[in-house]
């Protein structure tokens, strides 16, 4: 069997081994171009430097169009994000190769909120219109975490791959210039890592830590017990690919240095095989 990206072949066997080892040591990293971004340029400068800078995976706007494109310009594994199973099922025919229900902030700003009952009936729903995609969920960081916790559990039990954590509350808040660097670094991630480790040590399946996460924040996730972190907004403030593919880079450099030397990392026993072998198929 062979997995086919761009004109270019990967063995089954080449990308289980690699993905295998990425989950079990906590080196995922997704790069997200913006749910709702549409701009063609905009979306193509960060996938090239998602790439550039060796990350997994990139997660873009829910377009059958938009997909297909950038499907012909990248072997990047693409992922799209909508709370719609439709626009997930066209995506999936247009060539996505991973599907996450999220992109929650458009309603975050209409005062729209999801509950845990109205998002297990979407898994479920995206789960037998697509049996054979791997699924990524995000969990709503507006839930208390005891409702968060319930509600990865309830994911896992219905069959979805994975599970994403959020922080808006944090991640845009206004940095206070009387605390140095460090401490409005890790205050902008705070929510999130504070939902990582509550549902990280939970569940069985790969956890995606996002939300505000930089540099300093990354290896903390890990360490909480994240498969992997994905990184968007602090994009927009860089200019160029070279900008963008540098900072990915130092992302993905410091979960190397941490994993390199830390001993009993938390993200090693919250995997089981028979997950890391269903994120292998598609990384």
């Amino acid at each position: 069997m062979a997995l086919y990206f761009n004109s270019h072949y990967f063995t089954y066997e080449y990308v289980v081994y690699t993905s295998k080892k990425k989950f079990l040591k906590g080196r995922v990293v997704k790069v997200i171009t913006g749910l709702s971004n549409f701009n063609v340029n905009d979306v193509i400068n960060k996938v090239k430097a998602a790439e550039i800078a060796g990350a997994d995976y990139v997660d873009i706007a829910a377009d059958p169009n938009l997909v297909s494109l950038m499907k012909s310009l990248t072997s990047i594994p693409i992922c799209v994000s909508s709370i719609n199973p439709r626009d997930l099922y066209k995506c999936v025919l247009a060539g996505a190769d991973i599907v996450e229900i999220g992109n929650f902030d458009i309603f975050y700003s209409k005062k729209i909120y999801f509950s845990s009952k109205q998002i297990i009936k979407i898994a479920q729903e995206v789960r037998n219109l697509l049996s054979d995609t791997y699924i990524c969920v995000t969990i709503p960081n507006n839930l208390l975490l005891k409702q968060q916790v319930k509600l990865a559990v309830s994911l896992q039990d219905i069959g979805i791959n994975c599970v994403q954590t959020e922080g808006l509350s944090t991640k845009n808040c206004i940095v206070n210039r009387e605390k140095n660097f460090i401490s409005n670094t890790i205050y902008k991630s705070s929510a999130t890592l504070s939902s990582t480790y509550s549902v990280a040590n939970s569940i069985n399946i790969p956890l995606i830590t996002a939300s505000g996460i930089s540099a300093m924040s990354a290896p903390i996730a890990i360490s909480y017990g994240a498969s992997g972190v994905g990184i968007g907004s602090v994009l927009n403030s860089l200019q160029s690919v070279y900008g963008m593919s540098n900072y990915i880079k130092e992302i993905i450099a410091s979960i190397s240095y941490f994993n390199n030397h830390t001993s009993g990392k938390a993200c090693l026993t919250t995997l089981k095989l028979r997950n890391i072998n269903s994120c292998a198929t598609v990384l």
